[in-house]
């Protein structure tokens, strides 16, 4: 399976893949964050199921941009091009899929900044071609494996949530999904991209590159837990409430 999220907050955006592959009992590691290249300018794709088709509309794209990159001057303008692709390749390879019970089901994130852009864009295109835009209201978006870090972000990421906080976020909507499925690991594809800069930063990390903040989370969380507020189920776990203590400095309790 997958997990890829990105995020648009008012600094930036954030991209984060995890690379784990498997294919019945056997397990691989493939980039799933990958670097585009348009007239001088970087851009990451993220994308979920079948590969093949990701490989075949990225191949298009290319060429479809080589051939004619007029008027591609702004990222929706790349992202149009990629959803025509990705029907090109459902009409070519749509039926032979079907047919093998292989369903068409890319889905796929695209972020990035182009001449024409004032700022980071953040996309999500559908498996039909058609695609909604990062917006205040909706600041990230994750293909593959959805439900498990969405509480994480639901509750704590806004579009005022600062950059750095954005890429903890996601990293932790990461560890909550891996926590819960065997599908989604290790290696970690990361690029951020801040309104000030024309090229994201990608960078890699393994386990043990992030295992002191994974193991610093494990415990504050288990902290959380033990200091929670219980008082309202001691009825419940049949503990009487604690008797008033009178303290001899203090009036007597009324009768």
């Amino acid at each position: 399976m997958t997990f890829c999220i990105g995020i648009k907050v008012r600094e930036g955006i954030v991209a984060l893949a995890d690379t784990r592959i498997v294919r019945g009992s056997e397990q691989s590691n493939k980039q799933k964050l990958a670097e585009f290249q348009h007239n001088g300018q970087s851009l990451f794709t993220m994308t979920s199921g079948l590969r093949s088709v990701r490989d075949k509309a990225i191949t298009y794209l290319d060429e479809s941009l080589r051939n004619d990159s007029a008027d591609v001057q702004r990222l929706y303008q790349l992202v149009n091009r990629f959803g025509e692709q990705l029907r090109r390749v459902k009409a070519e390879d749509g039926a032979a899929l079907q047919s093998t019970n292989h369903k068409f089901n890319s889905h796929a994130i695209i972020g990035g900044r182009l001449t024409g852009d004032f700022s980071p864009q953040l996309f999500y295109v559908y498996p039909e071609g058609n695609w909604i835009e990062a917006a205040e209201d909706a600041p990230y978006f994750v293909i593959g494996r959805t439900y498990y870090g969405k509480p994480i972000l639901d509750r704590l990421l806004t579009y005022e949530t600062s950059l750095r906080s954005a890429v903890g976020l996601a990293l932790l909507a990461f560890d909550a999904t891996r926590t819960s499925v065997t599908d989604v690991d290790y290696p970690l594809d990361i690029a951020v991209l801040p309104n000030q800069s024309t090229v994201p930063t990608f960078s890699r990390y393994s386990e043990s590159d992030l295992a002191t903040t994974t193991a610093w989370w494990s415990s504050t969380l288990s902290d959380a837990l033990a200091q929670l507020p219980m008082q309202w189920a001691d009825g419940l776990l049949g503990i009487s409430p604690a008797p008033d203590v009178f303290q001899p400095n203090q009036n007597p309790p009324p009768q």
